[in-house]
């Protein structure tokens, strides 16, 4: 056995460690901050600053329904 499959296996055995609420937490809490970043953004940001922005230019609003529907998904699965 090479070094490489030592690595692999105990790779393995410490991830298999982690209970699996926490990683379903960790999936949907990532979503939940990159969320919460998008509105913490400027509006310059975010929208063009030449014109007023139609609905598809307001990327916040497009963005949080992305990530929303990921949080969803990771919720109910």
């Amino acid at each position: 056995m090479t070094p490489v499959h030592q690595l692999g296996l105990w790779l393995r055995e410490f991830m298999m460690q982690i209970p699996l609420p926490i990683v379903r937490g960790l999936f949907i809490a990532v979503p939940v901050v990159i969320m919460v970043w998008v509105w913490t953004l400027p509006r310059g940001e975010t929208e063009p600053t030449d014109h007023p922005a139609r609905w598809d230019e307001k990327l916040k609003w497009i963005a949080t329904a992305a990530l929303g529907a990921q949080i969803v998904i990771y919720c109910t699965f």
